[in-house]
């Protein structure tokens, strides 16, 4: 299937072009290596700071959580990770590589990639389309006039193999908008891992959803973390989502990191508990 920039999920347009050019794995090294490293990031809009000189530091096969009041920064900072937006000063590495200058393609093909608070998928397409065009993207086959059977194949198993890990499988020929909101985000998340992420950026992942469709998406990051040591990065106002799961936590106010650390630290912290906790019993 070729794709056509208008109204394709952000973390796809031009993918594709860019996957082999940002060769980074190289450096990522083994173990709990650093992954994500940001030096004194900033990003003002004029005479705002949304983000002020945040520096923050993630390790390969970490499960880190943001979190912060209305308004603290915390869609900023994933901007600026995943190149939406550039930072007004500092600078940031990923996988031994200062990446402060790439467009949001270069890093997607380097491994970053997240999803977006309002759900990005392909509501008239099923959801084996949806996550098949991912796949085909990642392997640079967007466009191609000609895939070989044997190659179509193993894209399909590919495919196949996504749709079970995030759950889907019974719903595999159903059109993606017609399926409940919180099927739709996990389609997303499916998605994502279609582009093989190295760090998954998941921005408030169960966001509007009911107690079983948060169930889901729970079990479903713990089972990425735990099972396939993927390195996770998520935004969630949930605190009891935050501390189940998390190992560590940023608290961000008002563009500035508040406080970092493991939940039982942040829980403890009597400046996040006034800046944030407190507001949320």
């Amino acid at each position: 299937m070729r794709l056509a920039a208008q109204g394709m999920p952000p973390f796809l347009t031009n993918v594709g072009m860019c996957m082999a050019a940002a060769a980074c794995a190289s450096n990522a090294g083994s173990g709990a290596s650093e992954l994500l490293r940001l030096d004194d990031v900033s990003r003002h809009f004029g005479s705002l700071k949304a983000v002020q000189q945040v520096s923050f530091a993630m390790k390969q096969g970490e499960l880190c959580a943001v979190i912060g009041p209305n308004g603290a920064g915390k869609t900023t900072f994933f901007n600026l990770i995943s190149g939406l937006l550039p930072p007004t000063s500092g600078q940031i590495w990923f996988a031994g590589e200062n990446i402060t200058n790439w467009s949001v393609a270069r890093r997607v093909g380097c491994g970053i990639v997240r999803t977006f608070q309002i759900t990005e998928v392909f509501p008239d397409l099923s959801v084996f389309e949806n996550i098949r065009i991912g796949v085909e993207t990642a392997a640079e086959l967007n466009g191609r006039p000609f895939v070989s059977s044997a190659r179509r194949r193993a894209l399909h198993r590919q495919v196949d193999e996504i749709v079970e890990l995030v759950d889907l499988a019974d719903k595999t020929d159903r059109l993606v908008g017609e399926l409940a909101h919180g099927d739709q985000r996990v389609v997303e998340v499916g998605m994502a891992l279609s582009l093989q992420p190295r760090l998954l950026l998941l921005d408030e992942p169960t966001a509007g959803m009911g107690d079983a469709e948060t169930e889901h998406m729970v079990e479903l990051v713990r089972r990425l973390h735990a099972s396939h040591r993927m390195s996770i990065l998520f935004i969630e106002h949930d605190m009891d989502i935050v501390f189940d799961i998390a190992q560590r936590i940023t608290v961000l106010d008002q563009g500035c990191v508040l406080a970092e650390g493991t939940p039982d630290g942040i829980s403890a912290n009597e400046k996040v508990r006034a800046a944030y906790l407190g507001e949320a019993e």
